[in-house]
C-alpha cells in the first residue's frame, strides 16, 4: 500500500477512535462515524447495519440515504447484497449494483441513484456484527485499497461495538452482553446447576484498537512474536524423542511454523501500517484466517486453522497481558468453553465446578466422562456463541435435563429454575433414608444396583448412594489425562487405592477403551471415515498386546491378594474374548513366576455392546464369568442412530418394542448358561427404564451415583412380574414402544 494511502488510513482511524472518545450517545457517535467514513472515502454514501437477532439486519446509521429509513429498513440473513456480505462473511464490491446478482432495491432509502456499492462485513472472530457499505453516484468498482482501509475500518467498528460504543435505540443496538439468552444442546451429563460463569479461554479484549505511532506498535509486535516464539521452542523441548510423543512434537512443530511465517507477520505488520495497533492487528488476521479457512472442507487447514487460533490467542495474552487467573474463579463457577481435554479439566479439581457447558464436545468424550465422575451437569454442542457472548461473572443456570443453558436470565426463570432445585433436594432427602435397604420389589425380587466410575474421587461415593459395588470402573482416564504412557507402577497404584475405597466391596476394572471420540493425546489418531466403527477398544488391546499386558500385570499387582474383577469392551465376537481372556491367563502365570501375590479369584467379563456378540455361541456365555450390556453403545448400533447425533437418536426410544424383546434375548441366553448379566449405560440410571430392564430379567444395573435412589424408590414399589406382563402386552399391541402401556399402569398402581 503506497504511503499516502498509509497515511490517510491512518488520518480516518484517528478520527473514529476520536469520535468513540467522545461524550455522546450510542445513535449519535454511529451517525458522526458514517459521516467520518463518507468524508474519509469520498463517497456520496455510508451506512452500517447491525443485526437486530441472528437473522435480521437493522440499518442504523447512514451518510447519504434517507435518514427516515434508519431502524426501517430491514432485510433477512442472505437478502440482498447487505445480506449476502452478512451470511457469507465476503466483501462485496459491484460498479453496477442493481444489475448484481441477488441485488435488492429498498425504496424507503433512496438509495436508486447510488449504482456503486461495496459492503464488507464488520465481525470479531468468527462473530457477525453487521456490515459496512459505501456506495458512490459514480459507477465504478472500488480499488483494492479502497476495500482494504474499509476492513481495517469494519475490524475497529467491531472492537468498538465489542465494548458498548453503538448502545442507543433500535433493536439492534442492544447493550452486548447484557440481555437475556438461552442456549440449547445435548445432554452430556444430567443434573442442575445455578452459578456464575467462568471462561476456559476468556476472550481478549482489545481497547486500543487504533495507534499513532506505527513504529512504536510493530515493535511491540515483534518483542511478543519473539516471546511466543521462545514459548514454543520451550514447549519442543519439553517433549521428548520417545514415539510415544512424536504426535506431540508434530502439533508443536506445526506450531512453531506458524509462529516463524514471515507472511503472517507481515500482513500483520501492514495492518499496523493502516492504522490499527498491534493487538487489533493480530485479530483482523485472525479473522480473515477464520473467514477463509473456516468453512473448508480440508480436515487438513481446519486443523492448521486451531492451531493459528491458537498461537493468535497466545499472542494476544502477550501483547495485552490478559491472562488466566484461576484466583479469579468464583465459587460457584460454570466453566464455558469451546473444548476442553480431560488434563485441563481435571486441573480445576473436583469440587471447584458447578457445571460444564460446550460449545463442541460429545456425549462420549473426556469431558463427558469426567463431568460423569464429578456428578456435575454437563451441556454439549450448544453452538459456536455462547464462548463470544458469556463474559467471566455472568449469572448462568444450566439444566442438564432438558439441555438447556439461561445466560442472564431474568427473574421469573430464575423462580422456577430454584423451585426445580428445591424439588430435587427434597427427592434426595426421601432417597437417602433407602440407602441401607435393599433394591427389593414387592414379588420380592432383589436387583443390585451398582455405581459407574472412572476416578478415585469418586469412591467416597460408593457408601453415601447405597450402591453395591463398582460395576464399571472406566480406566482410560489414566491414560487421557497424561502426556505419555502411564507407567505400570503408577497404574498399579491407582488400581490398589480405588480396591481400598472400595473397602471390599466388587470393583469390575473395564479394560482400556480408547478410540472413536477417546483419542489418547500420544498415540497417532488414524483417519477413519467412522472412528465409532473402527479401531477402537479390544481391537486396540489385542493389536497393541504391550499395553493390555502392562494394565494387566498393574491390574493383577494391584489385587494382591484380593478378588479381581476385569471385563474386556467392545467385543464382537467369540474369538477376540477368548484370546483377550487367555492374556489375563499368561500375565496371571508370569506374575506367580514373578513371585508376586496373585488376586484371590479372578473373574473375566465381556462388555455387550454389539449385537453381533448376543448371538456368539454358547460356549462364549458358559466362558464369560459375568457380562455387562453396554447400553449407550448397544443402543446406537442396535438403531443404527449415533447417539452424538440429535436429529436422529431421539427418534428411538429405549422402550422400543424391538430392543426391550432384544434385551430379553439376552437376559434368557444368560440365564440358560448361569452368566450374571446386568446393564450398563445413562438408561440404567432412569427410573422408568431401570424397572422394564429388572422386568425383563436383568438383575443388576450400573449407573451414577445420584440415580441408585430415585431407581430402588421406584422399584421398591412395584411387582415386576406384573411389569413384565404389561410390557409382553405393549410388544403384542403392535405399537412402536411400550413406554404408554407401562406408564399407564403406574399410574393405575402408583
Amino acid at each position: 500500500m503506497a504511503d499516502q494511502t498509509e497515511s490517510e488510513s491512518r488520518k480516518l482511524l484517528r478520527r473514529l477512535r476520536d469520535s468513540m472518545a467522545e461524550e455522546s450517545a450510542g445513535q449519535e457517535r454511529l451517525n458522526h462515524i458514517t459521516q467520518i467514513i463518507a468524508e474519509e472515502m469520498r463517497t456520496e454514501v455510508c451506512s452500517i447495519y447491525l443485526f437486530r437477532d441472528a437473522e435480521t439486519l437493522e440499518l442504523c446509521a447512514t451518510e447519504g440515504l434517507n435518514p427516515d429509513s434508519v431502524h426501517q429498513t430491514r432485510m433477512r440473513l442472505g437478502e440482498g447484497l447487505v445480506g449476502r456480505v452478512a451470511r457469507s462473511g465476503r466483501v462485496v464490491n459491484e460498479a453496477d449494483a442493481p444489475s448484481a446478482k441477488g441485488f435488492r432495491y429498498m425504496p424507503e432509502t433512496g438509495e436508486e441513484v447510488f449504482p456503486s456499492f461495496c459492503g464488507v462485513p464488520i465481525q470479531r472472530l468468527g462473530e457477525g456484527l453487521g456490515v459496512l457499505v459505501v456506495q458512490s453516484r459514480e459507477a465504478r468498482a472500488f480499488s483494492e485499497d479502497e476495500v482494504y482501509a474499509l476492513e481495517v475500518v469494519a475490524m475497529v467498528l467491531a472492537e468498538m461495538a465489542e465494548l458498548g460504543a453503538f448502545v442507543g435505540e433500535g433493536e439492534a443496538l442492544r447493550a452486548r452482553h447484557t440481555n437475556p439468552m438461552l442456549f440449547k444442546g445435548g445432554i452430556g451429563q444430567e443434573g442442575v446447576a445455578e452459578g456464575h460463569v467462568y471462561l476456559h479461554e476468556p476472550r481478549v479484549v482489545v481497547t486500543n484498537p487504533v495507534a499513532d505511532d506505527p513504529e512504536a506498535e510493530v515493535e511491540r509486535l515483534r518483542a511478543a512474536v519473539d516471546t511466543l516464539r521462545v514459548s514454543v521452542d520451550d514447549m519442543l523441548k519439553s517433549v521428548s524423542t520417545d514415539a510415544v510423543d512424536k504426535d506431540q512434537r508434530e502439533v508443536l512443530e506445526a506450531f512453531r511454523m506458524f509462529a516463524n511465517s514471515r507472511s503472517w507477520l507481515r500482513r500483520m505488520e501492514e495492518d499496523i501500517a493502516a492504522g490499527l495497533s498491534a493487538e487489533a492487528a493480530v485479530e483482523k488476521e485472525q479473522s480473515t484466517a477464520r473467514r477463509r479457512l473456516g468453512q473448508s472442507s480440508d480436515a487438513y487447514l481446519r486443523e492448521r486453522l486451531q492451531d493459528l487460533d491458537d498461537l493468535s490467542n497466545r499472542l494476544l495474552r502477550i501483547l495485552t497481558g490478559q491472562g488466566v487467573d484461576a484466583a479469579d474463579m468464583p465459587e460457584d463457577a460454570v466453566l464455558v468453553a469451546r473444548n476442553i481435554g480431560p488434563g485441563e479439566l481435571l486441573d480445576y479439581g473436583r469440587g471447584k465446578l458447578r457445571a460444564l457447558v460446550l460449545e463442541q464436545g460429545s456425549v462420549g468424550s473426556h469431558a463427558a466422562i469426567v463431568a460423569r465422575a464429578w456428578a456435575i451437569p454437563l451441556l454439549v454442542h450448544v453452538g459456536d456463541q455462547i464462548t463470544n457472548e458469556a463474559l467471566n461473572g455472568d449469572y448462568i443456570l444450566v439444566d442438564g435435563d432438558q439441555g438447556i443453558a439461561h445466560l442472564r436470565p431474568d427473574e421469573s426463570v430464575v423462580t422456577a429454575f430454584r423451585d426445580k432445585i428445591a424439588m430435587q433436594a427434597e427427592a434426595q432427602k426421601r432417597y437417602a433414608g433407602l440407602q441401607s435397604l435393599p433394591a427389593q420389589s414387592t414379588d420380592g425380587t432383589v436387583i443390585s444396583l451398582n455405581m459407574n466410575a472412572g476416578l478415585i474421587a469418586e469412591l467416597p461415593s460408593l457408601a453415601g448412594s447405597g450402591a453395591e459395588g463398582v460395576g464399571l470402573f472406566r480406566t482410560e482416564l489414566q491414560f487421557l489425562a497424561r502426556s505419555r504412557v502411564p507407567r505400570r507402577a503408577e497404574l498399579a497404584g491407582i488400581y490398589s487405592r480405588v480396591l481400598d475405597a472400595a473397602d471390599g466391596k466388587r470393583v469390575v476394572f473395564r479394560t482400556l477403551d480408547i478410540g472413536s471420540d477417546k483419542v489418547l493425546p500420544y498415540m497417532k489418531r488414524e483417519d477413519e471415515p467412522n472412528p465409532a466403527l473402527g479401531w477402537r477398544a479390544i481391537r486396540v488391546g489385542l493389536d497393541k498386546r504391550g499395553v493390555m499386558r502392562m494394565q494387566l500385570q498393574a491390574l493383577i499387582r494391584a489385587a494382591a491378594g484380593r478378588p479381581l474383577s476385569v471385563m474386556f469392551p467392545f467385543v464382537a465376537q467369540f474369538e477376540e474374548f477368548k484370546e483377550a481372556r487367555q492374556h489375563v491367563f499368561d500375565e496371571l502365570e508370569r506374575e506367580d513366576k514373578l513371585g508376586h501375590a496373585l488376586p484371590e479369584k479372578v473373574e473375566i467379563g465381556a462388555m455387550l455392546e454389539t449385537p453381533s456378540l448376543a448371538f456368539a455361541p454358547r460356549q462364549f456365555f458358559e466362558m464369560a464369568d459375568f457380562i455387562s450390556i453396554g447400553g449407550n453403545d448397544l443402543k446406537q448400533f442396535f438403531f443404527a442412530a449415533d447417539r452424538e447425533n440429535e436429529r436422529v437418536r431421539r427418534r428411538y426410544d429405549t422402550l422400543n418394542v424391538s430392543f426391550m424383546t432384544f434385551l430379553g434375548q439376552i437376559a434368557d441366553r444368560c440365564a440358560e448358561s448361569e452368566t450374571p448379566v446386568s446393564f450398563c449405560g445413562e438408561d440404567a440410571g432412569r427410573p422408568i427404564e431401570a424397572m422394564c430392564f429388572a422386568a425383563m430379567g436383568l438383575r443388576s444395573l450400573s449407573m451414577r451415583p445420584a440415580s441408585i435412589g430415585p431407581v430402588k424408590h421406584l422399584l421398591r414399589r412395584v411387582d415386576l412380574g406384573e411389569v413384565r406382563e404389561v410390557i409382553r402386552e405393549g410388544c403384542e399391541s403392535g405399537e412402536q414402544s411400550v413406554r404408554g402401556h407401562v406408564m399407564d399402569w403406574l399410574r393405575r398402581t402408583a
